[in-house]
């Protein structure tokens, strides 16, 4: 039996880093670059020739990422040590889970990886394969279809519907024909194939390709997650506004199911719940907690907010179906609205929906200047306001029709 090791000397500089004052918001940047029947036992096998592989130069150059969501936040340099293949993604050599029942065909993958400078986790099962991507989230899984137990269809299935484990891609190794198999790994969600026997040069490309775009992704995640919280703690700086976020992805989700509104536009509905306020993490609290009535220069303060929340979300591309959300949703059907006056269709359709909820749900909410509204009182404001121009008449019908469905 061939033993295979590969040690990764990893040098890391940890940054230090700063909050950004919250009205300094203007500065943010934007360089952010960017989701059967039965089959044959499948098994990783390579020819001897494939094993004779030879000693990798020495890297002497330092790889450097570094991500920029719109503020500086993350900076890591690392050196390879001598004989390491990868490509530095960051301070953590890749992990990669190999599953196979059968041992000899797990040693030959694990023996390529290893010198690719790769560390290389290993399941004989299905069960074992999910308990171990819990405990070891790895970056890569290379799984074999037919497995005791839990397939490898399964198992794919599985970690697609977690939330924790959705982002870690899965190589499926299935014979050169088996168009079957290949169907049923796209519809569980297989994000590559490979043919067996497997060329050790397509292997290894297609297993760095793989690692850094689930990276890439997880820093888009992390980026997304940044921004959620941000929002958060806006509304947690107003304590009058309650729950209203959280209220508003509830309702979005449902009165877009209700439009019979696409996949995509309900979720930007839904994330325009936390962040179409976001910019008022750059609006000075004596304006936006200010008890009293605001005076006309405050209120050209307090409309910034819209400006400022585009420019926080403009850099991801992810966001792009809510930026429509959170600079017009102060739009009027008349075009007596801000920021921009539009008027009519030239405001985009998701603003127009959103806005009906955010009224709505500020309505029926009780704040320190007003009692709750019941829908019905609440529904009679908003039909007032459509009959001096400011919504869409048809759209504000169907919403009166969406809740009356709902009190039924």
């Amino acid at each position: 039996m061939i033993q295979w090791t590969s040690k990764v000397a990893v040098s890391t500089e940890k940054f230090a880093g700063g909050l950004i004052h919250l009205n300094n918001v203007n500065n943010i940047g934007s360089n952010y670059a960017l989701a059967l029947p039965k089959a044959e036992n499948y098994s990783l096998e390579l020819s001897k020739q494939d094993l004779n592989i030879e000693q990798t130069e020495t890297l002497s150059s330092w790889s450097k990422t570094c991500v920029n969501v719109g503020y500086d936040a993350l900076e890591s340099k690392i050196q390879p040590s001598k004989g390491s293949k990868v490509n530095a993604f960051d301070s953590d050599a890749p992990k990669v889970l190999v599953v196979d029942d059968h041992a000899a065909s797990r040693m030959t993958a694990v023996a390529l990886l290893a010198m690719e400078g790769y560390e290389v986790i290993e399941a004989d099962s299905g069960s074992s394969a999910v308990e171990l991507v819990t405990q070891k989230q790895p970056d890569l899984i290379l799984l074999d279809v037919m497995m005791p137990g839990i397939d490898g269809f399964e198992v794919c299935q599985l970690l697609k519907q977690d939330e924790s484990t959705r982002l870690i891609p899965i190589i499926f190794v299935t014979a050169l024909n088996d168009r079957r198999s290949r169907i049923r790994g796209i519809e569980v969600g297989a994000d590559d194939f490979l043919s067996k026997p497997f060329d050790r040069v397509e292997l290894a490309a297609r297993v760095k390709s793989l690692v850094r775009q689930k990276r890439l992704n997880e820093d888009l995640d992390h980026a997304e997650q940044v921004l959620f919280s941000i929002a958060r703690s806006i509304e947690s700086r107003d304590p009058n506004t309650g729950d209203h976020c959280e209220r508003l992805v509830k309702i979005g989700e449902a009165f877009g199911e209700y439009l019979n509104l696409s996949r995509n536009q309900i979720r930007d509905l839904m994330w325009g719940g936390y962040l179409h306020d976001i910019g008022k993490v750059g609006i000075p609290d004596s304006v936006l907690l200010k008890k009293g009535k605001l005076t006309a220069e405050e209120w050209e303060i307090m409309r910034q907010h819209v400006l400022i929340g585009e420019k926080i979300c403009q850099p991801l591309r992810s966001m792009q179906g809510v930026i429509p959300i959170i600079r017009h949703h102060h739009e009027r059907w008349d075009g007596s609205g801000y920021p921009d006056g539009l008027k009519g269709e030239k405001i985009p359709y998701l603003a127009q929906v959103f806005q009906l909820i955010d009224i709505y749900d500020a309505l029926t909410s009780e704040r320190p200047y007003k009692v709750a509204f019941s829908p019905q009182e609440a529904l009679a404001v908003m039909q007032q306001e459509t009959a001096k121009g400011w919504r869409n008449p048809h759209l504000m019908r169907q919403f009166v029709e969406f809740i009356r469905s709902c009190q039924q």
